[in-house]
This record gives structure tokens, C-alpha cells and sequence, in this order.
């Protein structure tokens, strides 16, 4: 079983832009969302989909089943959406041994910039980037499928 194991945090600062790769643009979209599980669809860029399901109520960690979907599918599902498609672009930044995503929401959600750190470890402590501002993980309204079906609820500080 996959476990996503993972800390968010609201930028700060575009510090993070000069050690960032090109990104990628994401599409994704729920097509089930319940309070401890949700079944999303998301296309990287034009060149691969993924179905993922999303399973528990840890602020930390949840299981997460990933698999291939075929471009057709996932166009379709998208079509199928609970709520908004979210799109956003993904940057991918080393800092001190671990990799930072950050997602720069588009559409309905622009203005939103948020980065995470997935860990190997409950236990791991990666050295936070002087461009995060404060928390967010646990925090329901930043969660995708919360954005996605509930929009932003406030402002990002």
C-alpha cells in the first residue's frame, strides 16, 4: 500500500523562481469526493493521465493507489468533474535533500500559490526554503479536492 506522506505551506516570495525547473501545466478533477476519500483524474500536460484515489483523514499521511489512465479517458472524466477543473502550473525545486512542488493555480483560483514536500518518514524534518509562508497542512480549504469543490475560501497571506 502507497502512503503520501506530506507537508503544505502557503509562498511567501517568488524566491523559489530561480532554482525552479520549467513546469509542467496539470488539469484535474474529482469525480468522487467524500469526507476521508476522494477519486481524482489529472493530465500532465498532453502527455500522460493518472487516476488516483485518495484514502484517510490524517493531515499527514493517507494511502494513495496511482495508475495510468489513457488520454481519452481522463479527457472524458474531466468532463465528469465534481465542482471546477482545477488547473494549475508545477514547478519542482531542490532544497537540502528533498524536492519542493510548488503550484501556481490558474482560472478560478488564480492568486493562489502553494508548495509542498512529500517525505519518506512521519519523522523526516526537511529544512523549510526561506520563501514559504505559513502551514497549511491539515488546513481542509487548501486541499485540492476543498478547491476544487468549494473554491478558495480565503485569501492567501
Amino acid at each position: 500500500m502507497a502512503k503520501e506522506i506530506e507537508r503544505k505551506f502557503l509562498v511567501a516570495t517568488d524566491g523559489w523562481r530561480q532554482h525552479a525547473d520549467k513546469g509542467i501545466r496539470l488539469r484535474q478533477a474529482y469525480v468522487v469526493t467524500m469526507e476521508d476519500r476522494s477519486v481524482r483524474v489529472r493530465i500532465h500536460g498532453n502527455k500522460r493521465a493518472r487516476l488516483t484515489i485518495k484514502i484517510g483523514k490524517s493531515a499527514l499521511v493517507r494511502n494513495e493507489y496511482e495508475y495510468d489512465l489513457p488520454m481519452n479517458d481522463a479527457r472524458e472524466l474531466l468532463t465528469q468533474a465534481i465542482g471546477i477543473v482545477i488547473e494549475k502550473r508545477r514547478f519542482r525545486i531542490p532544497h537540502k535533500g528533498f524536492t519542493w512542488e510548488v503550484d501556481v493555480y490558474e482560472g478560478a483560483l488564480e492568486g493562489l500559490t502553494v508548495a509542498e514536500v512529500e517525505m519518506k518518514r512521519e519523522t523526516d524534518l526537511p529544512n523549510l526554503p526561506a520563501w514559504l509562508g505559513r502551514e497549511i497542512t491539515g488546513d481542509r480549504r487548501y486541499s485540492n479536492q476543498a478547491l476544487a469543490t468549494e473554491g478558495l475560501l480565503e485569501a492567501q497571506t
